[in-house]
């Protein structure tokens, strides 16, 4: 049987592989470090569809290569990554094993933001005013020419990790401290990530994303989501729903941009997750990502639709035919709502329970519990929860999510201030 390779461990795929898979069929690639931090071998144990996990460097240059000629009679039937980090990794053993996939120099662009706008911005892609910066100084210098709030962002990290939104110049010094630290814990290898950093002008407007699967460069299915962000400095998102609530006009139009990326950087096979913010009815674009998109919004289009879109992604992929129909318009609607709190020790987690049986929930997580210390919203890594709905409109969707994310309070004690006797 031919295996397939799934390049970076996410649990919530462990649950859906028998349906896609049968037993001893997939090899899990994950970074040592990764591996022990989050006990990889104890969670894959238990589910049949895996047939090995190896462990692998998978992020550093050259190991694609290395990995190919150590397993080169492997003949896998599929190289998928499952996070960002893996895209370029498993975009080069694609090519070498002569399957489908997005193809190295297009991962390769996508991976770095920097790179990306400059590609795009020569396609014809709107995009806002950005520089590379090396410290405060670089950073204060790029705000007083832009005249106006800007962005501080890592080029090449994910879930908005290391992101800042500077309104006052004064505020420049402590958000390059703090974006500097771009620590993401069990979920990447001990050794330190090259620190790459753009200050890019703020664009204010609606925000969406664009998750469009690709088959040879052209695409089968798109989607057009809704994010609302989290109100402050830190640019995550509060909430997402399916399918946006937004024209038509708007819709085709971002699907328009994001073919438009996918024909730029050269993507062949895959699918993209391509954020966007409008500004006086331009798309402006935020970053493009080769894989799947994160925050549920799958789960998300597969109930809105309805569509077995992880099934359809496998078989482009596979380079074999889609067993799925693939709509064009959803019939319904689903949201996805975040929670958030502030720093301090969680003193009780309540209405979680009334959360889960209200209307249209179908599921209900909260992920920290009474006597736990949290560190403050970093990151997108940083939210507490989230509350996931389905309804006849996104508006409604909308609704049914915030509702039921207000039934759950969670309530924190905040560290008074040590005070030091003279």
């Amino acid at each position: 049987m031919r295996p397939v390779i799934l390049v970076g461990f996410v649990g919530a795929a462990l649950p859906t592989l028998p349906d896609i898979q049968p037993d001893q069929s997939v090899i899990f690639v994950e970074e040592p470090d990764v591996v022990r931090k989050r006990d990889v071998r104890v969670k894959v144990a238990g589910c049949p569809t895996v047939r090995e996990l190896v462990e692998w460097e998978f992020h550093l240059p050259g190991k694609a290569d290395e990995f190919y000629h150590t397993y080169r009679d492997l003949d896998p039937e599929a190289v998928i990554p499952l996070t960002e980090y893996a895209t370029p990794f498993a975009a080069r053993l694609s090519e070498r094993y002569g399957l489908p996939g997005a193809g190295f120099a297009a991962a390769s662009l996508l991976r770095d933001k920097a790179l990306l706008r400059n590609v795009s911005r020569a396609a014809g892609v709107t995009n806002p005013r950005s520089v590379r910066v090396d410290g405060p100084h670089e950073v204060l210098a790029f705000m007083r020419s832009v005249g106006g709030p800007i962005v501080l962002k890592p080029a090449n990290r994910q879930a908005s990790v290391g992101a800042w939104l500077i309104h006052d110049p004064a505020e420049v010094p402590e958000a390059w401290d703090a974006c500097v630290v771009q620590d993401e814990g069990v979920f990447v290898p001990d050794r330190p990530m090259e620190l790459r950093m753009l200050a890019e002008e703020c664009v204010v407007g609606e925000q969406f994303s664009v998750e469009m699967l690709v088959r040879a460069g052209e695409d089968l299915f798109t989607n057009v989501t809704r994010a609302r962000l989290v109100p402050g400095q830190i640019p995550a998102e509060a909430s997402h729903v399916v399918p946006a609530d937004t024209t038509p006009e708007l819709m085709a139009l971002l699907g328009e941009q994001t073919r438009r990326i996918v024909d730029a950087v050269g993507f062949r096979d895959g699918i993209v997750h391509c954020e966007w913010i409008v500004r006086d009815g331009v798309p402006n674009l935020v970053e493009c990502a080769g894989r799947f998109a994160g925050d549920g919004i799958i789960e998300l289009i597969e109930r809105a639709y309805p569509v077995d879109l992880v099934r359809a992604y496998y078989a482009v992929m596979k380079g074999v035919p889609i067993p799925v129909v693939l709509p064009r318009a959803a019939q319904r609607a689903a949201a996805v709502r975040f929670l958030t709190i502030g720093t301090g020790v969680v003193r009780d987690v309540r209405g979680v329970d009334r959360a889960a049986e209200a209307d249209g929930v179908f599921l209900c997580d909260v992920t920290v519990k009474a006597g736990e210390r949290f560190g403050g919203l970093r990151s997108s890594w940083d939210r507490v929860g989230d509350v996931m709905v389905t309804g006849d409109t996104p508006q409604e969707a909308l609704r049914l999510a915030d509702n039921a994310a207000a039934l759950i309070e969670i309530d924190v004690l905040v560290p008074e201030l040590e005070t030091v006797a003279p």
